[in-house]
């Protein structure tokens, strides 16, 4: 049974400011008047549909949070950069932030556990008015507003987002944020080969397999299975346990490996690339077209397997997190080798990631074409607003409705997930609206389409309800 939350009116508007409740709304819409409407690039979103977007549970279906209890820590895990409230700053936020002329001592500086946190400012003061206004400064804005009561960020607030920080991180917390602050029923966790969560039922996880193809993680990937691998058979043998042990609890498999490589994976037979894969696990060279062809035998190995344990495949498309290193021109082909993808495999699922930014018209053709094509808006929100939600109105008038998720929040840091939440309803809600000033939908037919593409799309392709009855009674 799924759980969709009901959010009073005024938590809704309250949601869609950045610095203040009412920073999106025309005049009429202050008072009590249940016909108010939110102001946006598009003109006023209509009642109803805000209403139903922020009433409507979404499905994250995409994080990489750490678990709370690393949150909780005396001293955080490792991976978490530092320990107060300049963590939100940390994640996406820290390439606007070096991109926009932070010197690298500033960054250091600002990010270190050793700095006093009410002296952080001085490091942040410069960059701000450059970054706060990007998706990835919004998204933190917004939380701060909501979580630490901190309406800008300043020298004199500094002290009053740090206890809000404090104030926050607590036992529980990360129920309240995502479940009661932000009406998410479930966050996809990509985190490792396969994590065991301490909230299986809220953090579900996909399995990661680019560590089965990409770099031959023998270390992560093998030694969990204790099989001893000798050849390329025997690395099968770990695949297999992996789906094996774990494909019950996954929502789905998940690749990052478009950061490395074009995504134009071929179909090569295993004797072909048996003599690579012992010269590999040998440490003895490989030419890189070799390579390739090891990583592309594998990588369909991979996918045979999720496939057959009726798991949707994820691949990472598009923009690249960081800074001073994207090369657009690969990105550029992702379309066109998803498109290959498809049809080399028709009975696989696809989950095309953050909309191929910047080329989603493209990606938008894909899934009116491909069957098995599905794109996920995960990421978009914060990469570039304006264009997830013109994305999502495009989309919307051109491919079928149940091929489409609308939001992942793609984040380590719990606290702006609900930044970020905040953002993409108010983006669906005025993507909705100018739909239907437009004309290209009415009203009814704009309200019909929320909860598929908020919750019930992803909870059919994901089954969703499977996964929980398996996962209420997991004993990890």
């Amino acid at each position: 049974m799924t759980h969709k939350k009901t959010v009073s009116r005024r938590q809704a508007l309250q949601a869609l400011g950045t610095v203040s409740a009412t920073a999106f709304l025309t005049p009429q819409a202050t008072g009590a008047d249940t016909s108010a409407a939110l102001s946006g690039p598009g003109g006023n979103a209509h009642p109803t549909i805000v209403s139903r977007v922020f009433q409507t549970a979404l499905i994250d279906t995409h994080e990489h949070l750490h678990e709370e209890k690393d949150r909780l820590e005396k001293n955080p895990h490792p991976s978490i950069k530092t320990d107060d409230w300049s963590l939100l700053f940390s994640h996406y936020l820290d390439s606007d932030l070096r991109v926009a002329g932070m010197s690298k001592d500033a960054f250091d500086k600002f990010f270190s556990r050793q700095t006093d946190p009410l002296e952080k400012w001085k490091f942040l003061e410069s960059v701000w008015p450059a970054v706060k206004n990007t998706g990835y400064g919004r998204a933190v804005r917004i939380a701060m507003q909501r979580l630490y009561g901190v309406e800008d960020l300043s020298a004199a607030t500094v002290a009053r987002a740090q206890a809000g920080y404090e104030a926050t991180r607590r036992p529980g917390f990360y129920r309240r944020i995502l479940c009661e602050e932000s009406n998410i029923e479930f966050c996809q966790v990509n985190a490792g080969p396969f994590r065991k969560s301490a909230l299986p039922t809220l953090l579900i996880q996909d399995i990661s397999i680019v560590g089965m193809f990409a770099g031959h993680n023998f270390e992560s990937f093998g030694k969990p299975t204790g099989i001893a691998v000798r050849d390329l058979a025997d690395w099968h043998r770990v695949i297999d346990w992996w789906f094996d042990n774990y494909g019950k609890y996954a929502v789905a498999v998940k690749s990052q490996n478009a950061y490395a490589r074009d995504i134009d994976y071929l179909r090569v037979p295993a004797e072909q690339v048996e003599p690579v894969f012992k010269r590999v696990l040998a440490h003895e060279p490989a030419t890189p077209e070799e390579r390739k062809q090891l990583e592309d035998h594998l990588f369909w190995y991979a996918v045979d397997k999720a496939t057959e344990h009726h798991l949707p495949v994820k691949l990472h498309t598009g923009y690249y997190a960081g800074e001073n290193g994207m090369p657009l021109g690969r990105i550029a082909r992702n379309p066109g080798s998803a498109s290959d993808l498809c049809r080399l495999a028709p009975e696989t699922r696809f989950v095309f990631m953050h909309i191929g930014y910047p080329h989603y018209e493209e990606m938008i053709a894909l899934a009116k074409h491909y069957a098995n094509a599905c794109l996920d808006m995960c990421w978009s929100w914060i990469i570039n607003p304006v264009a997830a939600k013109d994305f999502l109105k495009k989309f919307l008038v051109t491919a079928p409705a149940n091929k489409l998720f609308t939001f992942g929040g793609d984040y380590t840091v719990v606290e702006l997930v609900h930044g970020h939440a905040v953002m993409a309803r108010q983006g669906i809600a005025q993507a909705l609206t100018e739909l239907v000033e437009e004309g290209w939908l009415s009203l009814s037919d704009a309200a019909e389409l929320i909860e598929p593409i908020m919750h019930d799309n992803a909870h059919r392709v994901f089954n969703l309800a499977e996964k929980t009855r398996v996962l209420e009674n997991v004993k990890w």
